[in-house]
């Protein structure tokens, strides 16, 4: 329980490290998340010694483009949450994770081909409402929250093609593998036109640019940590911590617009939450445990 609120506060308070490397664009920002990440990865399976299980990885061309995949749509979401921080618009970003729920859900149904109960129905039908209502209430569609919550569902559809097949230090390894030759482009790119902040702001902002390697892996493998000891409906309720925490964040510390037509679709966003939390628990006392 310990590592799986650690995770979700973490991630919750992402908005605010992002905040002390603001003079860094969001594209360099993930850049720079994706090369120390992996910086951190490689000393991570050096420590546990977990090299021939990453090795696996890309010996095994399932599995490497499987988690080709996952890393291309980590790498949307990291650059759609950093811009949806930078640009003011933290609330639709925590009203993107309170979906993400509600898509997996759906993938659930749509590929797995996973029966839903009715409350899950009623919990689809009203976020349904609600992304229509948000869209009224801004004036366009809500696409920030619609391509994390769909981008994160993907991701987590993805990842559970392999299963258990890769450990969480080797996939999230590979993971970073595959982005790092794009995000050195991408930082020799800003170099050589003169936007690139990591090496011109300090050694104080350099270093708050290389933590960002543990402000990615720390919170990933406490999550994976609680993941397999917690049971599911646990960890399924954990998950509100962190967009909880950005949907205050944005209104009582960034001071972010929330009319009440804006209010009204978080409202929605969050009975739909709320029956889902309860089916979970209604399944969880359905499922017989085992005999200790």
């Amino acid at each position: 329980m310990f590592y799986g609120v650690a995770a979700y506060v973490m991630w919750g308070f992402l908005p605010l490290y992002f905040l002390t490397i603001s003079t860094a664009s969001p594209v360099e920002i993930v850049a720079a998340r994706v090369v120390f990440s992996l910086v951190l990865c490689a000393l991570l399976l050096t420590l546990t010694r977990t090299w021939p299980g990453f090795i696996k990885v890309f010996t095994t061309p399932r599995l490497t483009f499987t988690l080709g995949l996952a890393s291309a749509l980590i790498a949307v979401n990291w650059l759609t949450y950093t811009f949806a921080v930078l640009g003011g618009n933290t609330a639709e970003g925590s009203l993107g994770y309170f979906i993400n729920p509600l898509v997996s859900t759906a993938l659930g149904v749509l590929v797995l081909k996973e029966r839903l109960s009715r409350l899950q129905w009623a919990a689809m039908g009203i976020a349904l409402l609600a992304v229509v209502v948000l869209a009224v209430g801004y004036g366009q569609i809500p696409w920030i929250s619609l391509l994390l919550a769909f981008s994160f569902g993907f991701y987590g559809l993805v990842k559970n093609r392999v299963g258990k097949e890769v450990g969480a230090v080797e996939g999230l390894s590979a993971e970073t593998a595959w982005l790092t030759p794009v995000a050195l482009v991408v930082l020799a790119v800003m170099g050589f036109h003169g936007t690139l902040t990591i090496f011109s702001q300090g050694p104080g902002h350099f270093w708050l640019l290389a933590a960002s390697g543990i402000a990615t892996a720390v919170p990933l493998l406490a999550f994976a940590a609680a993941a397999s000891r917690l049971p599911l409906t646990t960890v399924a309720m954990l998950q509100y911590i962190a967009p909880t925490m950005l949907f205050f964040m944005a209104v009582f510390v960034f001071h972010e617009p929330m009319p009440p037509e804006r209010l009204a679709g978080f409202c929605l966003v969050w009975v739909a939450v709320v029956l889902l939390i309860i089916d979970a628990l209604r399944q969880a006392k359905r499922t017989p445990h085992p005999a200790v």
